[in-house]
């Protein structure tokens, strides 16, 4: 049985069912690259503190790539024994390096440290997430580009409701995804703090410098107080939200492109290379792309659950319960990662049923609101237009009608207020084109929210 850093105080060897119950180096292993790029720090900043020769910060910072460089190829394979990556990485530096190896860990704690690490961690994939977002938003631009003219029915409890530009549709998402951009930034810069330093609770009595180690690693500042910097995860806290809010936003086109490729919409064709078959019913071409990404996203909301439980009664400061953190961050962020690129190339690849579509725009009466405005317009108070054109749904409802089959003449047997110029109102186009007020779905207004958001996407700094 190995000797554990900390076994100067225990007469007892650590039970074999212990060690694969505590272990998390089969998680925390990723973050190798932040544990050496901090010890880097720290042991720099202990040089210039005196606390370290230039020759044992030499040595120590030369083994610690070297040890990455393994880690990188394969070469070094965690011990579970050695329970977490810190661990591993400093008893290695050790055996690699002799005594001042076992200086590095002068002036912190695995409390700071791992704070520190999963900060820079979250950092790094909140910036990847940020960048997917930008691709994705682009890629909702170029395909909104191509639909201005694009009419499709728009819909209010999943049934017909008003006539939309398929562009304005595509851009509500388009509106979704910036605020999740922004929200990630916004995570990003608060967690931009380092507790490195804060120690196991207290801080130190050594002449560190923390404005030091945090300016190496790029944090904004150093933590204000030191309880805090090893205790608290609301920036983990945050970044699963920020997966859970985008994972939500990618679900809800999915549920949609789901329901648009179903045969009784036929509204659009998705790509080959983004669905599967069946292995019964030669025929099928399935959305699974779409429909996997709406099913992943319980695992996001899962997580975000599971982090928030873990931290709800932890009396201050450090307590083990927060070794179950980083599978939350790591598995969210995954996922929506993931679920970003699967969604970009699905949507690249989907093409539109015009066809389908103006056969669905015929049904379901949908322009009825475009009347009601007419006759509000022609003097006729709202809910007096609202009744009227009421009654002309249910009079052409009853005999299997539409609209169209009506002729201005048979709109005046329900009011008076109607004029020949009723019949081009009740047109799809007309309905759209007429909805001109800021942010509404006329295509000169959509026109313009295109340029504005790919003018967005190009300035955007991730």
């Amino acid at each position: 049985m190995k000797k554990k850093p900390w076994s100067g105080r225990f007469s007892q060897d650590t039970s074999g069912l212990v060690e694969r119950f505590t272990e998390s180096v089969s998680i925390d292993g990723r973050l190798y690259a932040q544990d050496i790029e901090g010890s880097i720090a720290h042991a720099e900043m202990l040089r210039a503190a005196g606390l370290l020769t230039e020759d044992e910060a030499r040595a120590i910072t030369q083994g610690l790539r070297e040890i990455a460089r393994d880690v990188e190829s394969g070469a070094f394979v965690f011990d579970p024994a050695l329970e977490d990556v810190h661990m591993n990485i400093e008893v290695e530096l050790t055996k690699r390096i002799g005594e001042p190896g076992k200086k590095l860990h002068t002036a912190r704690s695995r409390n700071d440290q791992v704070a520190t690490d999963l900060r820079l961690y979250t950092r790094g994939r909140l910036g990847e997430v940020r960048a997917l977002l930008g691709r994705f938003m682009a890629t909702l631009v170029e395909k909104a580009s191509g639909h201005v003219d694009t009419i499709i029915p728009g819909m209010t409890h999943l049934q017909h409701a008003q006539p939309v530009s398929l562009a304005h549709h595509l851009l509500a998402y388009f509106e979704m995804f910036m605020r999740d951009f922004d929200r990630a930034g916004d995570a990003a810069r608060r967690l931009n703090v380092s507790p490195l330093g804060s120690a196991a609770l207290a801080g130190t009595p050594h002449p560190i410098d923390r404005f030091m180690t945090a300016a190496a690693l790029q944090f904004d500042e150093p933590g204000r107080n030191s309880i805090d910097g090893v205790s608290d995860r609301d920036f983990a806290l945050e970044a699963v939200f920020c997966a859970s809010v985008i994972m939500m936003h990618l679900s809800r086109l999915a549920e949609e492109i789901v329901i648009w490729n179903s045969q009784p919409f036929s509204w659009v064709v998705l790509p080959d290379a983004f669905c599967t078959g069946s292995s019964i019913m030669p025929q099928k071409k399935n959305p699974d792309v779409a429909e996997l990404v709406r099913g992943k996203t319980g695992g996001v909301y899962g997580s975000l659950v599971a982090l928030l439980t873990t931290m709800k009664a932890l009396p201050l400061a450090y307590n083990r319960d927060m070794q179950e953190d980083k599978p939350p961050v790591m598995e969210s962020l995954d996922t929506v990662l993931l679920c970003l690129e699967a969604m970009d190339g699905l949507v690249q690849g989907l093409e539109v049923n015009r066809e389908a579509l103006e056969g669905s725009l015929k049904a379901g009466f949908i322009t009825a609101t475009d009347v009601a405005d007419y006759l509000v317009e022609k003097g006729v108070p709202f809910r007096e237009a609202h009744r009227i054109t009421g009654e002309i749904v249910s009079h052409l409802a009853s005999r299997g009608k539409a609209f169209d089959d009506l002729g201005a003449e048979d709109f005046r047997k329900f009011s008076h207020a109607f004029g020949p110029d009723i019949v081009s109102v009740i047109r799809p186009e007309s309905s759209v084109d007429r909805r001109r007020s800021f942010g509404g779905t006329a295509r000169a207004n959509v026109k313009a929210m295109v340029e504005d958001a790919r003018a967005q996407v190009e300035s955007l700094e991730v």
